[in-house]
Parts: C-alpha cells; sequence; structure tokens
C-alpha cells in the first residue's frame, strides 16, 4: 500500500494532521529526522487528537536509515515538489510508492529529490501562491493516489 514520508517536518500541528490522515486512510507514515519538534510535543498529540492508537507509525532518525529500509520493501519514491515535472493527477501512481513531502520550510532536500523515481507538484492556478500547506498538499496527494487504485470506492 502507498506510504507517506515526511523528511525533517519542522511543525508539529503539520505533523499531527498528517497522523490523523494516515490513520483514516489506514497509511503508513514514516518520519524522518532530524525533527523539528519530540515526538511527545503536546500539539503535535493534540493535533492527532485520540487517533494515535490508529496510525502505523515508523521513525528513522536519518535519511541513511529510511533509505535501508527502503531498499528492503522496494517500491517507487515519489517526491512531490513544487520543482515537479509532471503534475500529481496526471501521474500514475503504484500500490507500492512512497509519497516524500520535505519540511514546510525548505521542502525536500536536493539528495532526496536526486534519489526519487520521480517528482510531482500540485498545480497552482494562483502564480502568487508558492504552495499549499504540508498537511493540505499530504491529503491531496494521498487521496489522488487512493483515488486511482480503487481505495475510495
Amino acid at each position: 500500500m502507498v506510504r507517506v514520508v515526511l523528511v525533517h517536518p519542522q511543525i508539529p500541528p503539520n505533523t499531527g494532521n498528517i497522523a490523523r490522515t494516515c490513520a483514516a486512510t489506514s497509511t503508513e507514515l514514516h518520519l524522518v529526522g532530524p525533527l523539528g519538534f519530540e515526538l511527545s510535543d503536546r500539539y503535535l498529540k493534540r493535533a492527532g487528537l485520540d487517533y494515535w492508537s490508529y496510525v502505523t507509525l515508523h521513525y528513522h532518525d536519518s535519511l541513511q536509515a529510511f533509505e535501508h529500509i527502503h531498499q528492503q520493501q522496494g517500491g517507487r519514491l515519489i517526491g512531490f515538489s513544487t520543482g515537479g515535472k509532471c503534475s500529481y493527477v496526471k501521474f500514475q501512481f503504484q500500490i507500492d510508492d512512497w509519497l516524500l513531502f520535505g519540511s514546510e520550510t525548505t521542502g525536500l532536500p536536493a539528495p532526496v529529490l536526486n534519489a526519487c523515481d520521480r517528482v510531482v507538484y500540485i498545480p497552482m492556478s494562483q502564480s502568487g501562491v508558492r504552495s499549499l500547506n504540508l498537511s493540505v498538499s499530504v491529503a491531496v496527494g494521498l487521496l489522488e493516489a487512493r483515488r486511482q487504485l480503487g481505495y475510495l470506492e
């Protein structure tokens, strides 16, 4: 099943909201450190409400640790970035994809983007708006992948 990966997230409520989305969709959530907060952060817990028991959460303390898990499990790395070459709605997702999202302030680091099998973007109608909030971007990307794979029926 598609998995969500947050690389160096910085804002606890965003990660909490993403955890809640992952709980609602039975999607694994992978956090790649360093994080901009502690996993015990009250804002993180509050945003996830009482759904944390439904989240399949994996923490990797470094990119190398995550890469090791990815190599063991296989699947494509699909980066989400404003610099992507293909709109996420025109991209064909596969069941074993890893959806990678970067930090709220810097996005995905260059080495991660270079390691991705594909980098997609979410189109913005207003040129002055660079990107969506991280938790919204994850929901948009994840739900499109799930729609394409037939998990929304």
